[in-house]
């Protein structure tokens, strides 16, 4: 048996499909299918509270992906958590398929799984990933990563066809060990969306687990779902969040030389896409979206100063 969490945010008829497909094609397996809702606005939340087996959480306001997950997770008994994006489908056997791949005493210190995620078209998505490094995140400021695969991190080289070790899989399907989850606190909150699966990967890898894609199940998954609805920020979001993974897990100069090349000079080739797309929006959700970043920063770099003073006076 396992538990469900869903983050659901304004998702629409996107967690109904969601809901559905599971009590469908793999309920049998499922204990609860936690849904904590962020304070959605549209109703999506009262689409899915009578199926059955469905634990509906109400916060009052958006707390964010991590910190909502590990609301969810903090009912979960079974032993192993699914964190289940609302955008996505669940197919006939995939629960089933997952479960006996991790219970294979040879999977023993697999402590995450992601499976092969399909697009709308039936596509499949290649969403595996090495941790990212100053490289990857100097590349990717740039733009270079739209045109060089080293100065990415995601592995779109790779056809992700068959089952394998990664570093990361994508947390819209993110299976997980509950024991591991518990050993690492859950997910970071800082991270209000984006990295805060990539970091909990990376932890979990330093204390001796894996992550493993497994090619022998499927899901369809929505990419972009209910955030293509505030691109602007969720570019922020984006921004946000690789400085914080930057300035916890590179050293000082590395993340500082990051974070001046994000503030510098990232805005010029993702406008000059914007441009080339012809597409007044997207000029607009960048401005936005660098705006929000630049009034978020003075606050976070007092937060800095004012937590160093404290652990130097203590």
């Amino acid at each position: 048996m396992i538990d469900l969490v869903i983050v659901n945010w304004n998702s629409g008829d996107l967690i109904y499909s969601c809901v559905n497909s599971i009590n469908d094609n793999g309920i049998k397996y499922v204990k609860q299918i936690i849904v904590v809702d962020n304070g959605s606005s549209d109703g999506s939340e009262t689409l899915i509270e009578d199926f059955p087996k469905v634990l509906l959480i109400r916060n009052n306001t958006n707390l964010g992906f991590g910190k909502s997950c590990n609301i969810g997770a903090k009912h979960a008994k079974s032993e192993f958590i699914l964190f289940l994006n609302p955008d996505t489908v669940i197919y006939p056997g995939t629960i089933e398929r997952v479960i006996k791949y991790m219970l294979d005493p040879k999977q023993e210190k697999v402590g995450i799984t992601g499976i092969q995620l399909l697009d709308v078209d039936g596509n499949i998505s290649r969403h595996s990933s090495e941790f990212p490094n100053s490289l990857h995140y100097i590349g990717r400021a740039l733009g270079l990563h739209k045109i060089f695969y080293y100065f990415d991190h995601i592995m779109t080289d790779w056809n992700h066809m068959e089952t394998r070790q990664v570093d990361h899989v994508i947390g819209a399907f993110f299976f997980v060990r509950n024991s591991l989850f518990k050993k690492l606190n859950g997910f970071d909150e800082r991270f209000f969306v984006y990295l805060e699966d990539v970091d909990f990967s990376y932890r979990a890898k330093k204390l001796g687990w894996l992550t493993h894609y497994y090619a022998g199940a499927q899901s369809m998954h929505i990419a972009g779902g209910t955030s293509n609805k505030v691109k602007a920020r969720r570019l922020f979001y984006s921004l946000r969040s690789r400085i914080l993974y930057c300035y916890k897990h590179f050293s000082y100069i590395q993340a500082t030389f990051i974070l001046l090349a994000i503030l510098f000079f990232e805005p010029f080739p993702r406008i000059l896409q914007a441009i080339y797309q012809g597409s007044y929006k997207s000029l607009k959700d960048i401005f936005y979206g660098f705006l929000l970043l630049w009034f978020w920063l003075p606050s976070w770099i007092f937060k800095i100063k004012v937590n160093y003073i404290k652990s130097d006076i203590s």
